[in-house]
């Protein structure tokens, strides 16, 4: 036997994926519940029937496919046989605007894609789920996995944000969501059979990255369409739960619902995202009625919880600090400018490498040479190393505002508002928001007296998602926009003015 051989079969053997290590949970454990009341048996042929059916259909790895959908039990089913074929799933939601939608789908150029009922009219020819699917899925011959599938082969695209407005997608290897999901059950205590519920988007990074970590695990996946805090309180009294995500802007109506009915939870392992966008009193109460520690955490789409993902705050504790503490499963620099290392409580941008990280932008070489130089990712968010090692958030460099578990950047909605000729110049900032943590304002300086707030609040609705909508416009002359040196518009300026003036005399609220 050559010693090129020998590699070879030793590089094979390592080579586990979503699709392989699922498989093998349900072979382990064929009568658990996988999804709602659907066995890992039952799911197992499923999945494999759902392969047939794209495979069928012309696709081969390294093949995009997309899907629009409220959250259903569907959509898993469809990651794994994705999985299971080395396809590629882009997950654009369908909250956008159909010219936003229309720039995700471009982008990827799926060569099918998947739609609920609901949502089927957003593209044309869909396989929609409902008859026409289980009919495919009934008429199949069950497929096993495509054994060339390669850890580092893509299986997700999520869309994220861009600096440019439009939203860029960021692509998941099968390596990034298997180590995400041992971070998560290293850090927080959660078991391999505990229950996921995946009530928030399945196309944002939350839900996905728990339910298919769940699904590999031998955990059930409970799907929920939307924010549902009755279903959710039942949830929490039948159910052992692992990690309880629950976005800003729905802890104090999810508190009320747990009082309100006098719910004794079954188990809460963890519960909470975003702590520094919630309030400390709202996190003192939830923590107390759940019985579990709040998860102190800063995480990105494109790095899973790390880099900060090793903190919890008590039950019944309202914070006043929200140090971080960094995961031990990757490697953080805090850097300036010119990327060099920046010495203890000096604010610097985070750099990041490690094994939760994704595989760059999709189709976007220059932005990710710039994002990933030498070798590490930047953030593009500031932190402060204190003595302790813990990390402060600072500021954003890139300045993203996050709206109840929504990503917003400021350039997406003034490109909508500079798309007026009546509008000499526009900013968008942050206001903090009780409910939503943050929510997006806008500064404009108009040309014609006779521009109003409806006027341009009707130009952004046809344009953006509904979260993305400015709270209020602000009409300002051009020369008080406060500019630095350069003549940048200085963002934390305008904030500044927003807290010091409650209501401006000038606001039109959206």
């Amino acid at each position: 036997m050559s010693a090129e051989h020998a590699t070879a079969l030793i590089a094979r053997a390592s080579r586990s994926t979503v699709a392989t290590l699922f498989f093998s949970t349900a072979r382990r454990h064929p009568h658990r519940l996988a999804i709602d009341h659907l066995r890992y048996d039952q799911l197992a042929d499923r999945v494999m029937r759902l392969a047939a059916v794209l495979a069928a259909r012309g696709l081969t790895r390294g093949d995009p496919i997309a899907v629009i959908s409220e959250n259903r039990a569907e959509i898993l089913e469809l990651f794994l046989a994705a999985a299971s074929l080395g396809l590629v799933v882009a997950c654009p939601g369908w909250r956008l605007s159909d010219r936003e939608l229309a720039h995700c789908l471009d982008l990827v150029e799926p060569r099918l894609t998947f739609a609920s009922p609901r949502h089927a009219a957003c593209v044309s020819a869909p396989f929609v789920f409902g008859d026409d699917y289980e009919a495919a899925l009934d008429a199949a011959t069950p497929r096993a996995p495509d054994p060339a599938v390669d850890p580092e082969d893509p299986l997700l695209i999520l869309y994220t944000s861009g600096t440019t407005g439009l939203p860029k997608g960021a692509v998941i290897s099968h390596r990034a969501q298997i180590v995400r999901n041992l971070v998560v059950r290293a850090e927080f205590s959660v078991a391999p059979d505990d229950v996921f519920v995946a009530w928030s988007p399945l196309y944002h990074m939350g839900a996905a990255d728990q339910s298919i970590g769940a699904l590999i695990s031998g955990g059930r996946v409970i799907v929920i369409d939307g924010f549902d805090r009755e279903h959710l309180c039942t949830l929490v009294e039948r159910e052992p739960l692992g990690w309880l995500i629950l976005m800003p802007g729905m802890i104090q109506a999810f508190c009320d619902a747990l009082e309100r009915r006098q719910v004794r939870p079954r188990g809460v392992k963890i519960c909470g995202v975003m702590a520094d966008l919630v309030p400390p009193a709202e996190i003192a109460r939830l923590t107390t009625l759940l019985g579990a520690p709040f998860a102190n955490t800063f995480g990105a789409t494109e790095t899973g919880c790390p880099p900060c993902s090793s903190n919890r705050i008590p039950i019944g504790v309202a914070p006043t600090r929200l140090s971080k503490e960094q995961s031990p499963f990757c490697e953080v620099r805090l850097v300036d400018p010119d990327d060099r290392d920046v010495p203890d409580g000096t604010p610097g941008e985070l750099l990041i490498r490690g094994p939760t990280l994704f595989s760059g932008y999709h189709r976007a070489d220059e932005i990710n040479r710039h994002e990933f130089r030498d070798g590490w990712f930047h953030m593009g968010d500031v932190f402060v190393r204190n003595p302790d090692g813990t990390l402060d958030f600072v500021d954003r460099r890139k300045y993203l505002i996050k709206s109840g578990g929504e990503n917003i950047y400021p350039a997406e909605i003034e490109r909508v508002l500079m798309q007026d000729p009546r509008v000499v110049d526009a900013c968008v900032v942050r206001r903090p928001d009780a409910r939503w943590g943050e929510v997006p304002v806008a500064f404009v300086a108009r040309a014609d007296p006779s521009l109003d707030a409806a006027a341009l609040i009707a130009r952004c609705r046809a344009e953006l998602a509904g979260y993305k909508q400015p709270k209020a416009i602000l009409f300002i002359a051009a020369d008080e926009f406060p500019r630095s040196a350069s003549g940048k518009i200085q963002r934390h300026e305008l904030e500044r003015r927003l807290a010091d003036t409650s209501p401006p005399p000038h606001q039109e609220p959206a």
